[in-house]
């Protein structure tokens, strides 16, 4: 059997949802595994991502156990 083991995995927080991703997995895949829709908006750049207090996290960190990620949605609708 391959794979890390559910009891290998990180615990993490993405907009107070808790799930567990195997350890070093970027933040956008640990994004994405949550919610596919969210990729595209990340890819567009019309959503970002922030640690527990607010500040911009870069998308290739990597997760660590009890880490706190929050999706900002942009109110701009792609118009100019």
């Amino acid at each position: 059997m391959s794979g890390p083991s559910p009891a290998s995995d990180v615990p993490i927080f993405v907009d107070e949802v808790p799930r567990r991703v195997a350890p070093g997995t970027p933040v956008s895949a640990a994004v994405a595994a949550g919610d596919p829709d969210l990729t595209a908006l990340l890819a567009a750049g019309c959503a970002y991502v922030t640690d527990g207090v607010g500040r911009p996290i870069a998308m290739d960190d990597m997760v660590f156990p009890g880490a706190i990620y929050r999706v900002v949605r942009s109110a701009r609708r792609g118009e100019d």
